[in-house]
């Protein structure tokens, strides 16, 4: 399975965004799929996950109640919407997918920039 993000652009502070992580090639098996960041000079860090079975989804704090991890099985395609946006949040925002082994991530995709700024 190869994964696309894209969507990340220039946005003001208070504004939103959607991120998009497309999914192609054949699988048997995913676990979940996630988002992660990393800031200029800052170790990438998880943003949100959700579980492929139930949906399931799971957040770092700083994207609780401003972030939201979605899935379209029918495009396979899973997304992150962004509201309320920090300077903060400026970052390259990455997709990734737990597919053979629950728990790690195991496959990426390159990354979308973020940049909030006045």
């Amino acid at each position: 399975v190869q994964l696309q993000a894209s969507g990340g652009g220039t946005m003001q502070p208070g504004g939103s965004l959607r991120l998009f992580c497309a999914r192609s090639g054949r699988t048997f098996r995913t676990f979940a799929m996630g988002w992660f960041r990393q800031a200029p000079g800052k170790e990438r860090e998880f943003v949100a996950r959700i579980s492929w079975s139930d949906s399931t989804t799971y957040y770092a704090d700083f994207a609780k109640g401003r972030f939201t991890i979605l899935r379209d099985n029918a495009e396979n395609t899973v997304y992150l919407f962004m509201k309320s946006l920090k300077p903060e949040d400026t970052a390259v925002y990455y997709c990734a997918a737990q597919i053979d082994t629950l728990g790690q991530y195991d496959v990426w995709g390159q990354g979308t920039q973020v940049t909030v700024s006045s």
